[in-house]
């Protein structure tokens, strides 16, 4: 209960946190939380492991920027040193290094670990889920954080936002998809609930780490790889493996990054070291999205530059990929009741956001982005 109690009332706002990182290193004491005072605040070292390695610089570079900004808000007493995915374990097991204590904080997808929980794919992105505007109303604002850490507290973890991507490509295939039924057969790489949704669809499905999908792409292993987006995919060099570049990526309309601390070590700080690592968290949070969005339009253009092939996805092939993916929802939500608990939450939120952004982003974004293309 105590865990459980943490995690419902020591949430900040995304206001509160970016209101703390207003503040910097400074010791005297502010109305968004306590002052750190230097005096008396103890030097603690910790270890961070990513899912990610540094040539991923958006998000690795956002771990890195996390670091740096805890290091500022408690005057250099709070340090951590980042391990990039492989150095201490595989980017797949991050989680279970946080929850086991091997490192004390993890920077990490939470749908890599549905397999221990399938609502931990609401953390993360679920196919035609949330933008990432409406993902972060849910969290800081509808309760969804809270329904998260519920989740990871069984794992002993508390957690936050750590960025995002935005909307998705739909990855590099070696063949053109025009229908639902071209899937079938495919052997692709895509994680998440996004690879079950595929699966009954007919794909073979894979979950590969980042690092490794270049290799399997090109050897054959797989006929198709998605991972996020033209930035970080050309950083991979996916475009060297496969020459179709699809879009949009349905299955992860706004993917976001969490940070995971073990809740133990979470417990021995001092309640201002808290406040860093939260207000921290939300400034990289913020940080990353802004990374991508400034970045991904010069490597759409340098990607197509050199012969790539860009093509949408067909409505028929994502009207299926609809219609399967709530099939998916539904028969989770059927058989288990903390699934449905999360997802029924999502559920409503999600319908009466999008009947919002239906008419207020929508409806300017369907004229002036076509206009301007």
């Amino acid at each position: 209960m105590k865990r459980r109690s943490l995690i419902r009332t020591g949430v900040l706002t995304a206001g509160t946190a970016a209101a703390l990182a207003a503040c910097g290193s400074q010791s005297t004491s502010t109305s968004s939380g306590p002052a750190i005072q230097t005096d008396t605040a103890p030097n603690i070292k910790w270890r961070m492991a990513s899912s990610y390695t540094p040539s991923l610089d958006t998000v690795y570079g956002g771990s890195e920027f996390f670091i740096e900004r805890v290091k500022q808000l408690t005057d250099g007493r709070f340090e951590m040193t980042l391990y990039a995915a492989g150095e201490i374990v595989p980017g797949l097991e991050v989680l279970d290094a946080v929850q086991q204590g091997t490192v004390h904080a993890g920077h990490t997808n939470s749908y890599y670990y549905r397999g221990k929980n399938a609502a931990l794919a609401f953390d993360t992105a679920v196919p035609f889920g949330f933008s990432y505007r409406q993902q972060n109303a849910w969290l800081y604002e509808g309760g969804g954080l809270e329904l998260v850490n519920e989740l990871l507290s069984d794992f002993n973890i508390i957690s936050f936002p750590g960025g995002n991507t935005g909307t998705q490509m739909g990855g590099w295939w070696n063949k053109e998809v025009n229908s639902a039924a071209d899937l079938q057969g495919i052997n692709m790489r895509i994680p998440g609930l996004g690879g079950v949704v595929m699966e009954r669809l007919g794909v073979n499905v894979q979950n590969l780490a980042g690092g490794e999908i270049f290799q399997a792409l090109q050897l054959g292993t797989i006929d198709a790889a998605e991972f996020v987006g033209p930035y970080d995919d050309e950083k991979l060099g996916l475009d060297k493996a496969a020459r179709i570049y699809y879009y949009p990526g349905w299955w992860e309309p706004a993917s976001q990054y969490s940070f995971y601390f073990n809740i133990d070590e979470w417990n021995k700080l001092p309640d201002t070291y808290q406040y860093a690592l939260e207000s921290a968290a939300a400034e990289t949070h913020a940080n990353i999205m802004a990374r991508y969005d400034a970045r991904n339009p010069g490597a759409i253009a340098s990607l197509l530059d050199r012969g790539v092939e860009l093509k949408r996805f067909s409505n028929n092939l994502m009207a299926a990929s609809r219609r399967a993916a709530f099939e998916v929802y539904e028969e989770l939500a059927a058989d288990d009741a903390t699934y449905n608990k999360v997802y029924s939450a999502w559920k409503e939120f999600r319908e009466n956001s999008n009947r919002w952004f239906a008419a207020s982003e929508l409806g300017y974004t369907d004229f002036a982005f076509s206009e301007d293309s």
